[in-house]
């Protein structure tokens, strides 16, 4: 079979930002959740680093995590669903060009369609949290250039993320963001944004996709699509909705059971075994199995 460059991942995202306007681009914490929102509707889907350092490890978003502690819930999203996939990369996975260049090679062949990588120092927080520091605007775009010059697919996307708002202010974050599409990033994720006009600013100063990132509990109200729409913004991201919402609907099934000694008080919470099996094509496997025993009898 010839191979189309329609059919790679980063080719997907491309035509899902272009066929989509914003794009929204829904977390997926695991590969359960990224059939979900494919059965939802959604064109792209996102693996958050936040997610990974929390979901997967129990361990806060600073820094902690590695490129295999990521990669290993790339691969397990992708193996399963053909939604493209963007991923949080932190500040590159390490402190040279060449771990840059690891990282977006390694993203390329576990199936992600982008990545974005981010202007903070190594010792990274949450872009919603105070005190966070930055590197120089040229060491961003070296990470930038390190991470163009390695791509082994040029549709694979690189998005430029840059926490520069909160703590140089937003001449220095437009400023950034304009700087790294010099330096070949296809997109740019100015973080932590505080008014909507903002981001109207940085599509006029770039010419290029931006993403907004809608999370809950943050610096950025809540702003819907048609907002979002009338500011220019390509991409809406929702980073951690669905992991907020299953946390807190564990732990209340946790407590309940603890407490009442039975789950009888909610079993209406629960997901059926019946749609559980219907959203993992369950039924699809068992009758592969029903097939082979009976061929083998």
């Amino acid at each position: 079979m010839s191979s189309n460059i329609k059919s790679t991942p980063g080719q997907r995202f491309r035509d899902a930002v272009a066929s989509e306007q914003p794009l929204q681009v829904v977390g997926t914490i695991n590969a359960n959740h990224a059939l979900l929102a494919k059965r939802a509707g959604f064109k792209a889907i996102y693996l958050s680093g936040g997610g990974v350092a929390a979901g997967s490890l129990g361990v806060p978003d600073l820094g902690i995590t590695g490129l295999d502690d990521v990669l290993t819930d790339v691969r397990r999203i992708t193996d399963v669903c053909d939604l493209p996939l963007l991923v949080d990369v932190d500040t590159g996975f390490g402190s040279s060009a060449f771990n840059v260049a690891r990282t977006v090679k390694s993203m390329i062949k576990f199936g992600a369609a982008a990545i974005h990588i981010e202007d903070q120092v190594g010792a990274k927080r949450c872009g919603h949290r105070p005190n966070k520091e930055i590197v120089s605007q040229q060491e961003m775009v070296d990470r930038i250039k390190a991470a163009v010059d390695a791509r082994t697919d040029d549709s694979f996307v690189i998005m430029a993320r840059t926490d520069a708002l909160a703590v140089e202010g937003l001449e220095s974050a437009l400023e950034r963001a304009a700087a790294c599409i010099e330096a070949g990033a296809d997109m740019v994720f100015p973080e932590a944004i505080t008014e909507l006009d903002m981001y109207k600013l940085f599509a006029a100063r770039v010419k290029a996709p931006i993403l907004a990132n809608i999370t809950e509990f943050g610096a950025t109200p809540l702003y819907t699509t048609e907002q979002l729409k009338s500011a220019d913004v390509s991409l809406v991201l929702y980073p951690l909705s669905a992991f907020r919402a299953m946390n807190k609907a564990a732990e209340n099934v946790y407590t309940a059971i603890r407490r009442d000694g039975t789950q009888q008080n909610v079993i209406d919470t629960m997901q059926t075994r019946m749609e559980l099996y219907d959203r993992i094509d369950y039924h699809t496997f068992e009758q592969k199995l029903d097939a082979l025993f009976a061929a083998k009898k």
